[in-house]
């Protein structure tokens, strides 16, 4: 996966914005205002590419045990979030389907409101 795929699979996503509320470097994909993936683009740069993703508690202890490049979350909740080293012994399939499952978790945490506002929106 490349940075490019990694963005439009991100803004693909029904009401995701895209920031940089930390620095210059971390370009973050929020729905309804929430954090639901981020990563540092410098990192794609030096060819070491890693996203944070919000994930399932279970789950993510499940990820972490089986793939080595599945890490608590860097800088974040490690209980809710994971760090996963993009092109390494994580499969493309993989990242997106984690893609996915974080964007669900963090939008089902949305109030009713505003699911609604997003799904009736495009």
């Amino acid at each position: 996966m490349n940075i490019q795929q990694f963005y439009e699979l991100c803004l693909s996503k029904k009401g995701v914005t895209e920031h940089f509320p930390f620095d210059e470097d971390t370009l973050v994909f929020k729905v309804g205002a929430k954090m639901f993936a981020l990563s540092s683009l410098t990192q794609w740069e030096k060819g070491e590419p890693s996203v944070n993703l919000k994930c399932n508690p279970e789950k993510a202890q499940e990820l972490r045990a089986q793939y080595d490049s599945i890490q608590p979350g860097y800088h974040m909740s490690k209980i809710h979030w994971n760090t996963i080293a993009v092109n390494k012994d994580v499969s493309d399939k993989l990242v997106k389907q984690l893609i996915d499952h974080s964007y669900e978790l963090v939008f089902k945490s949305l109030p009713k409101k505003i699911q609604n506002v997003i799904i009736s929106s495009n």
